[in-house]
């Protein structure tokens, strides 16, 4: 690195470039003994040398040895445990300007949105730490402690029945409703797993931290006598009934997500020091996922290779394309009474949020069929994403991370809650996969990763409707040469364009694998495939309208 590009930011604490492999081969090897052997002095010094090396792993231009990896700190548990205590103690002893922290106290999740899409536009970059008080388990024992008050109030009501009657009926009735909330938990935590396992593989590593104390200790620590609503999860901490509940609610949740640190909150020293190693051994074992594959030894590098990838058959109908014409009067009025249909019931759908997703070959007229898909809408109604290469920001985060945020959300003040996509976050495993811009790891375990986006969405009430428009080579031919002489459409023909069309036959086995991988039943994929625009645009209504109806 030059000197005039070793700003002080990027400067290590012993005046070494933050990216010096002696420091990070001496100093930032994963070592779980190391809060049983280190003073505070060596701690911090660790601290401050892991978090700059983490930091560079962002920085190197070009990329060498490291790949960029960030570090979320997930903070939980009690109220009064000592978390506030050690995220002070922690900022006190980094460099504050390389920590972002971030606090919720929980709430409802909200309707037609996974409980975790609320919180990613706060994410940690690659090369970044990041401590988050609350985050989606917040939300979610915030959820469950409301069931959980259902339960009370039920059992109150049974105590006093039974007494009255000798009825067995209210007993049956308290195990439905402890059911329910330990399904409904089990089902969460089960999305949540595989959420944080897709964060861990696109390097974002996690810790997750749960602050604990015994009720006598909490009740002494609490203050006022009168319920605060913006304790944790919004509960009455006084409520001795209330706190067993919520320790009911937390084993349940501990026993089905073994990766959670507990740390005794009794004495707040203590379990800061504790929660200060444990991010030290975190951000060590981020960069030591960070290595590269020739940073490696050989057997961890020959189980970096993914298992053999198998292309399907390339199905007929990305291959056999007809051209059937249509009468433009006939089309005219088919679309205009389509386009009514649609409308019509697009405004009937309560609230309920709708994704489209537009993919195809180069000029198969994703945009014309968006176009009059929206026309009978008002533009307020609605929201279209062009999806181009990403933005340097963006690919410091998680590859869906990007779409992550334009998913409508209840938090936002649109009042748009129909989102749009031309071109989506299949391009990983289209034109990330075809021009190497994706290693082939990645966007094999995309196909995965995608399918649980999607399901998470389709479960949480979002109708994703996805489309993949159809064209063979000769058409699209045409079209680039129409594009070429129309003035106000030459626009849209880019030299990429003409460059990916001498990769055709690779575009279209990458989509046949991709509709074979992703065509599932909680988001399946309409083809369509036509070399004739205007029935390609009337297949889409019809096609939407089904899927509203």
């Amino acid at each position: 690195m030059s000197k005039n590009n070793h700003t002080a930011e990027q400067s290590a604490p012993d005046g070494r470039t933050p990216a010096d492999k002696k420091i990070i081969s001496q100093r930032l090897k994963p070592n779980p003994l190391s809060q049983f052997s280190m003073d505070k002095d060596a701690l911090r010094l660790a601290l401050v040398t892991a978090q700059y090396a983490l930091r560079a792993t962002r920085q190197q231009s070009p990329p060498t040895h490291d790949k960029a990896t960030g570090l979320l700190v997930l903070v939980n548990g009690m109220e009064q445990a000592g978390k506030g205590t050690a995220v002070k103690q922690l900022r006190g002893w980094v460099d504050p300007r390389l920590l972002k922290v971030e606090a919720t106290v929980g709430d409802c999740p909200l309707d037609y949105q996974p409980i975790w899409q609320t919180h990613t536009n706060v994410l940690p970059r690659h090369g970044d730490v990041m401590v988050y008080f609350g985050n989606w388990y917040a939300d979610l024992l915030y959820d469950v402690m409301r069931m959980t008050c259902v339960k009370d109030t039920t059992e109150t009501a049974a105590g006093t029945k039974s007494q009255n009657k000798q009825d067995d009926a209210p007993s049956s009735l308290m195990s439905r409703m402890t059911t329910k909330w330990q399904d409904y938990l089990q089902q969460q935590l089960a999305k949540l797993t595989a959420f944080e396992q897709d964060l861990a593989a696109n390097q974002t590593r996690l810790l997750k931290c749960w602050f604990h104390v015994d009720v006598d200790t909490l009740q002494k620590r609490l203050t006022d006598k009168t319920e605060d609503p913006q304790f944790l999860y919004q509960m009455d901490w006084h409520d001795r009934q209330v706190v067993d509940t919520f320790n009911e609610v937390a084993t349940a949740l501990l026993r089905q997500q073994p990766d959670w640190v507990i740390i005794d909150g009794e004495d707040k020293s203590a379990a800061a020091d504790n929660f200060c190693h444990e991010v030290l051994h975190a951000m060590q074992e981020a960069l030591a996922s960070s290595k590269t594959k020739d940073d490696t030894k050989d057997d961890t590098k020959a189980k970096s290779h993914p298992s053999p990838f198998v292309p399907v058959a390339i199905p007929n109908q990305l291959q056999d394309i007809p051209s059937t014409k249509i009468d433009k009067s006939d089309y005219k009025e088919a679309l205009a009474a389509k386009q009514a249909r649609l409308a019509a019931l697009l405004r009937a759908r309560n609230g309920r949020h709708v994704v489209f997703a537009f993919e195809g070959m180069d000029a198969a007229g994703k945009g014309g069929a968006i176009k009059r898909l929206v026309a009978p809408l008002d533009p307020r109604e609605y929201q279209i994403y062009n999806i181009g290469a990403p933005m340097l920001h963006e690919l410091q985060h998680p590859y869906l991370w990007r779409f992550w945020h334009k998913l409508p959300n209840e938090h936002t003040d649109r009042i748009s809650r129909i989102a749009i996509f031309d071109r989506t976050w299949y391009g990983r495993v289209l034109v990330e996969r075809i021009e190497g811009f994706a290693d082939a790891a990645a966007w094999q375990r995309a196909y995965d990763e995608i399918n649980r986006f999607e399901a998470d969405l389709a479960d949480a009430g979002t109708l994703v409707i996805k489309y993949w428009l159809a064209i063979d080579k000769k058409e699209q031919l045409q079209r680039f040469e129409a594009r070429q002489q129309t003035p106000h459409k030459q626009y849209k023909l880019t030299e990429d364009d003409w460059r990916n069309r001498d990769k055709w036959e690779r575009y279209v086995q990458a989509a046949a694998d991709m509709l074979a991988r992703t065509d599932t039943d909680k988001a399946p994929w309409c083809i369509i495939a036509t070399n004739e625009k205007r029935q390609a645009r009337l297949q889409v209504l019809d096609h939407a309208i089904e899927q509203l109806s």
